[in-house]
């Protein structure tokens, strides 16, 4: 695959999962992917992640900013936006509206994804959900910035 065309996939594979369209992952996504973040294996757990998401976050939307490849790997910076309008991994919904980045490495390999690495603010992500708090100290140095 050329790196024009695993780009492509990976453009396919972030708007598929914005338009809720998790059936063109079959095309798109190796059986026995891998995600290292969340430490799972299969397409069907990584199209659960998705689903769970969007109870959370219906409005769950991913923009591409950048988005380099190299050999057999894509790397895109991601702004998402969401609103916490559905209980999320067991927290009631708050109506917070998220903006944040997130950092995508894909290994793509015969035209499918087989693995992915995600890194993003999870602080800035599980503040605002009041999932996290910060100590006295950490008030003291963050003052209000993440909110």
């Amino acid at each position: 695959m050329s790196l024009k065309e695993n780009k492509a996939i990976v453009r396919r594979f972030i708007e598929a999962y914005n338009k809720r369209n998790l059936d063109v992952f079959d095309d798109l996504v190796a059986t026995d992917f891998v995600d290292h973040t969340h430490q799972q294996q299969g397409l069907e757990k990584l199209k659960k992640i998705f689903h769970a998401a969007y109870i959370g976050f219906p409005d769950l939307h991913e923009t591409i900013e950048d988005i380099i490849a190299e050999g057999d790997k894509v790397w895109a910076r991601l702004t998402y936006t969401a609103t916490h309008t559905g209980e999320y991994l067991g927290l009631a919904p708050t109506g917070k509206k998220i903006t944040t980045t997130l950092i995508a490495i894909y290994r793509i390999v015969n035209g499918k994804i087989v693995e992915g690495l995600f890194f993003s603010d999870q602080l800035g992500f599980l503040k605002p959900l009041g999932a996290i708090e910060f100590t006295e100290k950490g008030k003291k140095l963050f003052s209000e910035e993440v909110k």
